[in-house]
């Protein structure tokens, strides 16, 4: 082994652990967004490569089928955000109208923005950084116990619903708590992320179509009148 070999490997072994290094990289990701979206997400890849961390600890997994993964995303996606939309906020007290995002209904030229932020910056982006790494860095804390998944699908969903506070308030951040509970678990049981790229994707998608189509009211009280 080369000198060279082995400073490689004591910096990827700083990383993976919670050392100076391995503390220094955590904030340096969770800081990423603050930039740009999805910074984090990106810094995330890049550090599961320097670290030598494998893929399928953050749940890089290849599917078997892409064509079922899609297919399988894009109506759990929908069909959960419909059924959050139309039973789970309206028991919560939650409005009907998502005041953060009204600006986007009948608004076409906000649609490129949109899809990048839904697409790009939550699908890839928060999937990656609250589901994968998350759990991965966490996984290391706290074992891999019955007990210490339930605590990291509880406490990743308590970060991930705060992180909408500051767009979205209250509403938001209760959305954000029961997404993150139904994603987490899928996660902490699967160990896959890509199905839940594309759910989380097509969950904002069929939001931001509520929205532009300014059926939020109609969708919200469809149980519950």
């Amino acid at each position: 082994m080369t000198s060279e070999t082995s400073t490689e490997e004591r910096i990827a072994a700083q990383l993976r652990g919670f050392g100076l290094l391995g503390i220094l990289s955590i904030l340096i990701i969770l800081a990423g967004n603050f930039l740009f979206l999805p910074l984090s997400a990106i810094l995330v890849l890049g550090w599961a490569s320097l670290s030598r961390t494998p893929w399928r600890e953050i749940g890089y997994v290849r599917p078997r089928s892409w064509t079922r993964t899609l297919v399988t995303g894009i109506v759990f996606g929908g069909a959960f955000k419909f059924l959050m939309k139309a039973i789970v906020m309206p028991l919560l007290g939650a409005p009907p109208i998502n005041q953060a995002y009204h600006w986007v209904t009948g608004n076409a030229a906000a649609l490129p923005f949109m899809f990048y932020l839904l697409i790009v910056g939550a699908g890839f982006g928060e999937e990656t950084v609250y589901r994968g790494w998350m759990f991965e860095r966490l996984g290391k804390l706290f074992g891999t116990s019955v007990w210490a998944r339930t605590s990291i699908v509880a406490l990743t969903s308590v970060v991930f619903a705060l992180a909408h506070y500051f767009d979205q308030g209250i509403p938001g951040v209760e959305q954000a708590f029961v997404s993150g509970l139904v994603f987490g678990t899928i996660f902490a049981r699967t160990g896959r992320i890509f199905v839940l790229m594309v759910a989380h994707a097509a969950f904002d998608l069929t939001a931001l179509a509520m929205i532009y189509w300014d059926c939020e009211t109609a969708v919200a009280h469809f149980f519950l009148k």
